[in-house]
Order: C-alpha cells, then sequence, then structure tokens
C-alpha cells in the first residue's frame, strides 16, 4: 500500500503507543477549498515535524516530544514508517464545545483545537478514530519534495508490504476508547 497520512511525529508517536486512538483534522493548504476529507480507509502514517510545535501539546507529551527530538532517526533525507491507521469510524464535528471535551483522548492543547477549528472559515473539525497497526521495525523511506508543504494526504512512491502487523492495543480497549468518544461526540453527524 502507497497511501498514507502526514500527522505531527509527536501525534503519531502517541498513536503508535496507544496513548490516544483520536486525530483531529481541520485540513491543510493543499487539500483544497473543501478542506480535509477523510478519502481512505487504511493508510499509513507518515510522522512530519512540518508545523509540530512543542507547546502545541499538552505539558505530559512535552517530554514524549523532548525524547523524539534527540532520539536516534532515520538517515537525513529519509522517513521512517512504522504504523498502518484503519479508519473506524469519523465524524464531522461542528461544535467547539464537543471538539474540547475531547481533552482527554489526545495530546493537542486547546489553543490548537481552538485553532484547527476555527481555521478556514468553517467552524467544525473532522474527528478520526483510528485501530493502529505496528510493523515489528521501521520502514526508511526517502523524503521527497512532493511529500512536503501542508497536505494531509500522500502517495508513497515506495509500496510497503502489510505482512507482520500487530495492533497497538487489543481489541477490548480499542472499543471502550470508542465507546467513550462516541459518547461526547453523540451529538455530532456520523459520516461512516
Amino acid at each position: 500500500m502507497k497511501t498514507a497520512f502526514k500527522e505531527w511525529a509527536v501525534v503519531v508517536d502517541a498513536l503508535g503507543r496507544g496513548d490516544q486512538i483520536l486525530i483531529l483534522r481541520k485540513g491543510g493548504i493543499h487539500d483544497g477549498r473543501q478542506g480535509f476529507r477523510p478519502e481512505y480507509d487504511r493508510f499509513w502514517l507518515f510522522p512530519t515535524a512540518f508545523h509540530q510545535q512543542r507547546d502545541s501539546v499538552i505539558p505530559e507529551a512535552r517530554s514524549r516530544y523532548d525524547q523524539l527530538a534527540v532520539a536516534s532517526s532515520p538517515p537525513k533525507g529519509s522517513v521512517a514508517i512504522q504504523f498502518l491507521a484503519e479508519l473506524e469510524q469519523t465524524c464531522e464535528i461542528a461544535s467547539l464545545e464537543s471538539a474540547l471535551n475531547l481533552r482527554e483522548h489526545h495530546i493537542w492543547t486547546e489553543e490548537v483545537i481552538r485553532a484547527r477549528f476555527d481555521w478556514g472559515g468553517s467552524r467544525r473539525i473532522h474527528a478520526l478514530l483510528l485501530k493502529v497497526w505496528s510493523l515489528p521495525e521501521p520502514f526508511p523511506i526517502q523524503d521527497r519534495p512532493d511529500y512536503g508543504g501542508c497536505r494531509s494526504w500522500i502517495e508513497l512512491e515506495e509500496d510497503i508490504a502489510e505482512t507482520r502487523l500487530q495492533p497497538v492495543m487489543s481489541a477490548a480497549a480499542l472499543a471502550s476508547r470508542c465507546a467513550a468518544i462516541e459518547l461526547i461526540l453523540s451529538e455530532a453527524p456520523v459520516l461512516k
């Protein structure tokens, strides 16, 4: 599979560790006038430092941010792909209050959620609930200029085999987390 979703490296790490199962996305400049759309049900998580800032994650996640900044990383000019995401559910949240009520389920600060919710003229944001799978070892790919910029979806040049994947959390733990999030979002329109 070649489809990948760009997200802050610290968030990809949180998803891969099972610390969160949720992505809140408004969309990037390259997502067009329509903004972000959850176009795929399965995709690789592409960690990026683009727009990532230490002060944009909650204090509890900043130590992990710091660890990732000094950890051994793939060689310059490459990206380590390790996690595959499968979309469990998605909805569009039209209430800032509902988006802010998700604070226990992600590592972004309230300021980031407010900014994402208000960005681009439409007061709404997409919530993606994900089941995440891990490769035994990161798969290094060459970073390319066409992977850059403010975009959500990219098509990788290399096809990464979906072999030896392991879920990062049990089915019961995932169901429990999804139920807690769905309770908060019960008034948001379900799109899938």
